[in-house]
């Protein structure tokens, strides 16, 4: 037994006639969609390259806008359950050729239908199970980067807080799940809080390192300047102890006069 045909496929559906171009490209993009969610399809449709892909981009927003208006459906629980192209009017042109012949121009058009359809109930499932672990993911992460203070304010709240306020507590079965819920969220909030205060503890230590080294770097720089100042020092006291070594040994001479001559010159008086 045959399927079902064309015009009686369920789901709502959205044609377009006679567009100029050739049936065959259009199937070639139309096979990349077939049977995908219709965000996902709308994705793959705004990065392909060939030209029909706009003109199916469209036709697959005007079935969903009709679902979404018409049917009532949730747009985002809608996939492409098929889409096809049919031949349309050809036009024939000539063209003018050696030795008085013409050859035969083919100007061919299409019709574009796409038919979405809501997903079946094992798919809705995961597609919800994928967007709460997405919401959760997201969660998880803005609670990396709150600030501390909160995570200290929970905690003196809580200690403030009598005792018979926290044990006197009514247990209400119907809503176990949000309870459950609302502490698994309260959990991952704290241990991001905590990640976030650990962080910035580390930093502090990190920032208290680098000045105790530059401290140190700096004392050091100080004793080999001095050490420097002092071997300079010393050189110059060796130096200047040796001209004064120098002078003695000569003995005291006026300028112009050796000391030989002065000594003769006194023996013949």
């Amino acid at each position: 037994m045959t399927g079902p045909k064309t015009n009686e496929r369920p789901g709502t559906r959205a044609r377009l006639r006679s567009v100029p171009m050739s049936a065959f490209k259009v199937r070639e993009v139309l096979d990349l969609i077939r049977g995908e969610e219709v965000g996902r399809a709308a994705e793959i449709l705004e990065f392909c390259e060939r030209g029909a892909a706009e003109v199916v981009g469209k036709v697959l927003a005007s079935a969903v806008a009709n679902a979404a208006h018409n049917d009532e459906l949730d747009p985002e629980e809608l996939y492409v359950s098929a889409c096809y192209a049919d031949e349309a009017k050809t036009m024939r042109r000539m063209r003018p050729r050696a030795r008085g012949r013409a050859t035969r121009i083919r100007k061919r058009s299409a019709h574009i239908t796409i038919i979405v359809s809501r997903l079946p109930e094992d798919r809705l499932a995961r597609l919800r199970a994928k967007r709460a672990a997405e919401q959760a993911a997201r969660r998880s992460r803005r609670g990396r980067g709150a600030a501390p203070s909160r995570a200290r304010r929970r905690r003196r709240t809580a200690a403030e807080a009598p005792a018979e306020e926290l044990t006197a507590t009514v247990h209400d079965h119907d809503h176990d799940e949000d309870a459950a819920e609302f502490e698994a969220s309260e959990a991952e909030e704290f241990e991001g809080e905590e990640f976030a205060a650990e962080e910035a503890e580390d930093e502090e230590d990190q920032e208290a390192e680098a000045e105790a080294d530059a401290t140190e770097d700096a004392e050091a720089d100080d004793e080999l300047q001095a050490e420097a100042d002092d071997e300079v020092e010393a050189e110059a006291d060796e130096a200047a102890e040796a001209e004064e070594a120098e002078v003695d040994d000569h003995g005291a001479k006026e300028p112009g006069e050796p000391a030989a001559d002065a000594g003769a010159e006194e023996g013949a008086e």
